[in-house]
């Protein structure tokens, strides 16, 4: 949320029920958003929007998610922002 110069910078984290024995954790920004043209790399490891990224959070936010039976998944947010 670095880059964003107007407005106010909020980050929202939720959680909820999921299933039977399940639990839903949201964790949304109020950023610049998800480039579309790179939406489908987000997981990847060494990807980076960042110029000083390694690319390795949400590889291993993803990892740890799905060895414990989860799924992790990214959206965009009308306006700025986005939520995974």
């Amino acid at each position: 949320m670095s880059a964003v110069s107007d407005g106010s910078r909020e980050l929202l984290i939720g959680t909820g029920k999921d299933a039977p024995n399940g639990v839903l954790v949201a964790v949304r920004d109020s950023g610049t958003g998800l480039d579309p043209q790179s939406f489908d790399r987000l997981f990847d490891a060494f990807y980076t929007t960042k110029a000083s990224g390694m690319g390795l959070g949400l590889s291993i936010c993803r990892s740890i998610v799905e060895a414990h039976g989860g799924q992790i998944w990214a959206s965009r947010d009308v306006g700025r922002g986005a939520t995974v």
